[in-house]
């Protein structure tokens, strides 16, 4: 090979196994060579066989160089299995994204515990990683350590990760304090519709930010002589919009008052770790917070964000769908009780244990116990709130709960734009959904499940639901270019196969 091959494989691998959190030496061990030989591989100053190659790419779990394209991957699904056992909930996806953006207020080295391993953490440290933040996977690949550089490199950003995650345009409220002129490509993620970044900007032009969108790229240029001098009343009570005015308002030299915020699990999680920074905020899990922010965050910080509730919502409908009785532990209580009030209603037979605090210190945990449970179809229609209420991506798995009971459950998905046509396809499956606006759809009970292979919806909570419907159907499901779902679950399959399911990974030769 050439010593140019040589020195961009090298750089390959040696991504792949920070990327896995594994030293050299821990790699060299599952090599059975020398931690030296490793160093020489990894500065592309060794020649190295394709059958070395492949040996490295499978003990990292990586493909290394493949022959071809592999394409996308895909689950084979063998479903009537009843499933069994405990399973843990992971950590927050959504408060995890929202942590990586605001270890960019901190000068100091961010440790962030058990941070979901998912393709939109991926995306971020890419994007991380190319402006200069040093991120690497610590304990085993369990933590995350995170070290920002003196000064950012926004001109290398790899546009093309930036552009796979909606997540992105969190950054916005960490950079205006370290640029006063800047540029980020336009956020993507999930197709749902036509989502404004309106909200985002009213807040932060607040700040001083002014943004011009041209050419695929936001242009932000920052006055420094503007600030808050009067509460900030956010037009829309989302979860990225609040997080954004939080983490603006975290370095502002000042006192910021945050109205018509959203208490949901994300900010609280984003709002507990600003403190454990030395940000005072007032009225955290209320709609009305009050920042007393630091001009300054030089400090290293360790922080364990608390588990996800839609995950945990996720894994409760997998039990209810595939009628088994399953032990769902550390569940955060506060952000599933009206989902577990309305399930109590159609008929859900559950307990729980009393409460304890998640690793954070603050959220609030219990183990849950789902038992097979004969189910009526709700007397009000399903539909999200703001926290308190039942949560917005929580809403896709009452569709496939509904399917289950006896009656017609009327489906209310406000939110989305096109994320209830997506419900539509749990009927290849033997669903009988009929789909009566681009935001409602009546769900008519029971279903008797039928296998089928078809495509992934390409939004995350449908996705899921019809990977559950799946499981539920007697025969064997092909659910094909699962990518969404990796975007917001760690192992799932592995992890449903671990309590009895029956899901086989697999790529088009």
């Amino acid at each position: 090979m050439s010593d140019d091959y040589l020195v961009r494989i090298g750089k390959l691998i040696r991504d792949a196994r920070q990327h896995r959190g594994w030293t050299q030496s821990q790699l060299a061990e599952a090599l059975g060579t020398s931690q030296s030989a490793v160093n020489r591989i990894e500065r592309g100053n060794q020649n190295i066989s394709l059958e070395m190659i492949a040996r490295i790419g499978e003990a990292l779990d990586s493909e290394i160089v493949s022959l071809g394209y592999a394409g996308p991957m895909h689950l084979r699904v063998v479903g009537g299995r009843r499933l069994s056992g405990a399973i843990d909930v992971k950590t927050s996806k959504n408060a995890c994204v929202a942590l990586l953006c605001a270890s960019l207020l901190n000068k100091g080295r961010t440790v962030l515990r058990r941070v979901a391993r998912i393709e939109e953490v991926y995306r971020l440290l890419e994007v991380l990683h190319s402006i200069g933040v040093r991120t690497r996977w610590i304990n085993d690949g369990v933590d995350l350590e995170i070290v920002p550089p003196a000064e950012l490199d926004l001109a290398s950003i790899d546009a093309d990760a930036a552009r796979r995650t909606r997540s992105i345009i969190m950054f916005l409220g960490p950079l205006l304090h370290r640029l006063d002129r800047f540029m980020l490509p336009y956020a993507g993620g999930c197709d749902l519709g036509t989502r404004t970044v309106e909200p985002h900007m009213i807040a932060l032009r607040r700040f001083g930010l002014d943004i011009a969108a041209t050419e695929g790229q936001y242009h932000a240029v920052v006055d420094r002589s503007v600030a808050p001098d009067r509460p900030i009343v956010l037009t829309e009570r989302g979860d990225t919009v609040t997080e954004n005015a939080l983490l603006a308002a975290a370095r502002h030299d000042g006192t910021t008052v945050i109205r018509n915020a959203s208490s949901n699990y994300m900010v609280q999680d984003l709002c507990f770790f600003l403190e454990a920074l030395g940000v005072k905020v007032d009225g955290i899990g209320t709609t009305t917070l009050t920042v007393h922010g630091v001009p300054t965050i030089d400090v290293d910080v360790d922080y364990s964000p608390s588990e996800d509730p839609v995950e945990a919502m996720s894994l409760v409908a997998a039990a209810v769908v595939t009628e088994s009785e399953l032990t769902v532990r550390r569940v955060p209580i506060e952000f599933l009780e009206i989902e577990l009030a309305v399930l109590e209603e159609m008929g859900l037979d559950h307990d729980r244990t009393p409460e304890y605090f998640a690793d954070n210190g603050r959220t609030r945990l219990v183990d849950l116990t789902v038992r097979p449970s004969k189910l009526e179809a709700p007397i009000d229609k399903i539909h999200p709130m703001p926290f308190p209420g039942l949560n917005i991506d929580n809403v896709p798995f009452f569709a496939a709960i509904a399917a289950v009971a006896q009656g017609k459950t009327l489906i209310h998905d406000w939110v989305y734009d096109n994320r209830a046509i997506y419900l539509t396809d749990l009927n290849r499956l033997g669903g009988r959904l009929q789909l009566l606006d681009p935001h409602r759809v009546l769900v008519e009970g029971p279903t008797r499940w039928r296998a089928a292979e078809m495509m992934c919806p390409p939004a995350l909570r449908p996705a899921v639901v019809v990977l559950l419907a799946m499981m539920a159907a007697e025969g064997t499901s092909v659910l094909r270019n699962v990518y969404v779902i990796n975007r917001g679950y760690e192992d799932l399959a592995e992890r449903l196969n671990s309590i009895g399911a029956q899901i086989e990974i697999f790529r088009d030769i």
